[in-house]
C-alpha cells in the first residue's frame, strides 16, 4: 500500500491546505508545487531509504578507533535528503529556504519516517537551526544554523547526563569565561564547556563537515558553585571543529570527544552516544575545555531549548506514528496473502474445504481496525498540529495566540498517543504475522524495536503526563483547555446528524476530563494531583484521538469509495472499543487513589 493517498486526503480534503495559498508568504505556492514536493520526497523515501531499512539496523555504526563508521547508504541518503532542501524548507528564502507550509514539510517528512526511521530524516539538524534562528545572534545564524539548513553541518541536542538522566536540574556541566583571545570571538560570548552528556543521538559521525553541538550547562557563580535548579542552566554552541566568522573549518579539532556508542533495541541505524566535553582529549590552544558559545542570556538556556525539544517531541510523534503505519501496511499485505483455517458454519468447520486469508477471520480484521484507528489518527493529529504551527506563525494575532495555546495542550499528545498505541500497533502487527512476525524473515519485529524507544525518546511517558496535567491544562487560567473543549464541541455539533452517538459519546469524554482536572487538583498537593498523571495522559489522549475521527469522519459525506469506508469504520472502531477505557483511566485520577504512590518500597 501506498501512503500518499492518505497524506493527500488529510491535507487537501480535510485540512484544505491550499486555503494557505492567501497568505503572503505562502503566495507562491499552489496544489502543484506542494504535490512536488510530496513527489519528491516519496522518490527519495523509495530509492534511498525503503532498501536499507534492514541494512542500518544489521549494520550497526561502529568505532574504529578514529571516527564512527556508517553504512554507505546512510551517507547516500543524508546526502539526498540534504539536497532535496527539506532541511530548510519551511524557511525564508533569503536563508535558502523554500518558505513551504510546516503542513506540508511535515506531511513531506513522512515518507521519510516510514521508510526507514532508523536512518533518519535531520529532524535534530532542522531543529537545532530553527532554534538559533529564534534565539541566536546574526552572526550566529548565518555561520551555523545557514551551514545546517544546506547540510554541510549537522546538529544535535545535548541535554542529559550520566547521573541525571531527565532531571536537568542536576545537571553538572560547566561553562567558564574564557580568557583566551580568538578571532571568532564576535560568534557570541565565548565559554569553556567541562561535563558530560549522554543519549545524544547523532552525536559523531562523519556525514557533514561538522556536527553543531546545542549543550546546556551552568555557569559557576563568583563562589564557584552551580546555581541550583533549572534556573541556572544557560545554552552554548559547541562545535566538533571549529570555524571561523565566516563558518569556515579553523583546522582545530573542539574538545569534545567520543567516549562511547549506546547500542540499542531500535533505531539501531542512528548513532546514540555518550559525549565528554573538556577532557584534555584535544586541548584547544593548548588547553583542555571545549569551547562554547553562549546562545540568548545566562540562566536561560532551558527557555531556548523549549524550542528545540518541543519540535523533537511533536518528530518524535510523528515517527512513532509512521512507524506505526509501516507496521500497519505489512500486517495488512500479510493478512491479504495468508491463507489459514476455515470459517465456522452451522456444521462447524468443514476441512475438506480450502482455507481462506486470515484477513477474512473477524479477529483479524480487529487487529488491522485498531492499527489504522492508532495510527492514521495519529497521523490526522500530528497534521492538524502542523497546521496550528502554520497559524501561530501567520495568522492574525488573535488566531496566532489561539493556536499557540492549543499547541501548548496538544504537544504531550503529539508525542505521548502515537508512542504509546503507534506502538501498541506494532505489536498487533506481529500478531497478525503469528510466529513469522517474530522472525526476521519480516519487517514488523524491527518496526516494534524502533517504536519502543519512542515512550522514552524526547521526554518519557510519565514527564509528558505531568507536564499535561501539571502545566498546561492549567496554564493561563485553563484557557487552551477551554480553546480546545469549543473546537471539540463544534465538530460534535457539525456531525451530529449523521454521527450523533459518536457526537454524545464525545460530550461525555470531554465532560469527564474536565471534571477529573478539577477534582485532582481541587484542595491537593501537587504530589496527589500528579500521582496518577499518566492514566489522565491516556484518557486525554483517546478523548482528542476520538474527537479528531468524529471530525475526519464528519468531513466524507457524500463519499462512498472503499478509502472512506475505512474511515469511518475505524471512526465506529475508536468510539466502541477504544473510548470508554477512559473511564477506568479517570476514575484513578478523580478520587486520587494512592495505591501506586503510597506503596512503601519493601512491599515490591
Amino acid at each position: 500500500m501506498s501512503l500518499r493517498p492518505t497524506v493527500d486526503f488529510l491535507l487537501h480534503d480535510w485540512l484544505k491546505v491550499e486555503s494557505l495559498q492567501s497568505r503572503e508568504r505562502f503566495a507562491d505556492h499552489s496544489r502543484e508545487t506542494f504535490d512536488a514536493v510530496l513527489d519528491t520526497c516519496e522518490r527519495i523515501a523509495r530509492e534511498k531509504y525503503t532498501p536499507f531499512n534492514r541494512t542500518v539496523d544489521t549494520q550497526e555504526p561502529h568505532f574504529d578507533g578514529e571516527k564512527v563508521i556508517l553504512p554507505q547508504a546512510t551517507h547516500d541518503a543524508y546526502k539526498a535528503y540534504a539536497e532535496s532542501g527539506m532541511l530548510s524548507a519551511a524557511q525564508d528564502y533569503e536563508v535558502g529556504g523554500m518558505q513551504l507550509p510546516y503542513t506540508v514539510e511535515a506531511a513531506a517528512n513522512a515518507f521519510f519516517a516510514m521508510a526507514s526511521v532508523s536512518i533518519g530524516s535531520g529532524m535534530l539538524t532542522s531543529g537545532n537551526a530553527n532554534l538559533l534562528m529564534v534565539h541566536g545572534t546574526d552572526l550566529q545564524k548565518q555561520v551555523f544554523a545557514a551551514n545546517e539548513f544546506s547540510g554541510r553541518f549537522s546538529g544535535t541536542m545535548c541535554l542529559s547526563e550520566p547521573q541525571a538522566g531527565s532531571s536537568l536540574s542536576d545537571v553538572m556541566t560547566r561553562a567558564m569565561p574564557d580568557g583566551a583571545d580568538f578571532e571568532s570571538d564576535a560568534l557570541g560570548a565565548r565559554y569553556r564547556l567541562r561535563g558530560n552528556k549522554m543519549w545524544i543521538s547523532s552525536g559523531e559521525h562523519e556525514l557533514s563537515e561538522n556536527i553543531i553541538h546545542l549543550v546546556l550547562a551552568k555557569i559557576p557563580d563568583a563562589n564557584g558553585l552551580l546555581v541550583p535548579g533549572v534556573k541556572g542552566i544557560s545554552l552554548f554552541i559547541v562545535p566538533k571543529k571549529l570555524v571561523d566568522t565566516n563558518g569556515q573549518l579553523t583546522g582545530e579539532r573542539n574538545d569534545v570527544a567520543l567516549a562511547g556508542l549506546n547500542h540499542k533495541c531500535g533505531w539501531r541505524g542512528t548513532t546514540n552516544t555518550l559525549l565528554n566535553f573538556g577532557e584534555g582529549k584535544y586541548p584547544v590552544r593548548g588547553e583542555a575545555g571545549a569551547v562554547g558559545y553562549l546562545v540568548g542570556k545566562p540562566g536561560e538556556g532551558l527557555k531556548c531549548m523549549f524550542h528545540m525539544m518541543n519540535e523533537a517531541r511533536i518528530g518524535v510523534g510523528m515517527a512513532a506514528t509512521m512507524l506505526g503505519m509501516a507496521g500497519y501496511y505489512a500486517s495488512l499485505d500479510y493478512a491479504k496473502n495468508r491463507p489459514q483455517g476455515r470459517p465456522s458454519g452451522a456444521g462447524g468447520k468443514d476441512a475438506s474445504k480450502p482455507q481462506v486469508r486470515i484477513i477474512e477471520h473477524a479477529d483479524i480484521k480487529r487487529m488491522l481496525l485498531a492499527q489504522k484507528a492508532y495510527s492514521e489518527g495519529a497521523l490526522a493529529l500530528a497534521l492538524y498540529s502542523a497546521r496550528l504551527v502554520d497559524e501561530q506563525h501567520t495568522g492574525t494575532p488573535e488566531d496566532a495566540d489561539v493556536a499557540r495555546l492549543l499547541l501548548e495542550v496538544l504537544t504531550p499528545i503529539v508525542k505521548s498517543f502515537p508512542s504509546e498505541w503507534c506502538l501498541e500497533a506494532n505489536s498487533l502487527a506481529i500478531q497478525i504475522h503469528g510466529g513469522y512476525g517474530y522472525t526476521r524473515d519480516f519487517p514488523v519485529e524491527q518496526y516494534w524495536r524502533d517504536n519502543r524507544l519512542n515512550m522514552i525518546h524526547e521526554g518519557t511517558h510519565g514527564i509528558q503526563a505531568m507536564d499535561l496535567l501539571g502545566r498546561k491544562v492549567l496554564m493561563e487560567n485553563g484557557r487552551g483547555l477551554q480553546l480546545l473543549a469549543q473546537r471539540m464541541l463544534a465538530t460534535a455539533a457539525k456531525a451530529e446528524a449523521s454521527w450523533a452517538p459518536e457526537a454524545a459519546a464525545l460530550r461525555d469524554a470531554l465532560n469527564q476530563v474536565g471534571l477529573a482536572t478539577q477534582q485532582a487538583w481541587d484542595g491537593a498537593e501537587p504530589a496527589q494531583a500528579l500521582a496518577n498523571a499518566v492514566p489522565y495522559l491516556q484518557a486525554f489522549g483517546h478523548t482528542v484521538i476520538a474527537w479528531i475521527w468524529l471530525d475526519v469522519a464528519a468531513s466524507l459525506d457524500g463519499n462512498n469509495t472503499p478509502a472512506a469506508q475505512g474511515r469511518r469504520a475505524a471512526c465506529r472502531y475508536f468510539f466502541r472499543y477504544e473510548l470508554p477505557k477512559i473511564g477506568a483511566w479517570l476514575n484513578v485520577v478523580k478520587s486520587r487513589d494512592p495505591t501506586c504512590a503510597d506503596l512503601p518500597e519493601e512491599a515490591f
